[in-house]
C-alpha cells in the first residue's frame, strides 16, 4: 500500500499542531528551523516531531525519590 504525500504531510502537520497545543514550549522547533536542520522532506519533520516527543517525556518524568527512612523505638 502506498500512501499519498499529501496525507502525510497533512498527518505530521495534526501531529505538530497537537504538540504545540499540549507539550511544553520549546520542545519543537518551528517549521522553519526543522527545515534548517533536518531538510524540507517529510522525514525531517518526523525526526524533529520524535525529537519533540522524546523531550516532552524527559520533562514529564517525575524524580525518583528515595523513601524516607522509617522511625523505631
Amino acid at each position: 500500500m502506498k500512501i499519498d504525500v499529501d496525507e502525510c504531510r497533512a498527518a505530521l502537520t495534526l501531529i505538530r499542531r497537537t504538540i504545540e497545543d499540549h507539550c511544553p514550549p520549546g520542545v519543537l522547533s518551528s517549521e522553519e528551523m526543522v527545515n534548517g536542520l533536518y531538510g524540507l522532506d517529510l522525514m525531517g519533520e518526523a525526526q524533529a516531531i520524535a525529537a519533540a516527543i522524546v523531550a516532552t517525556v524527559e520533562r514529564l518524568q517525575l524524580p525518583v525519590k528515595p523513601p524516607a527512612p522509617s522511625i523505631k523505638a
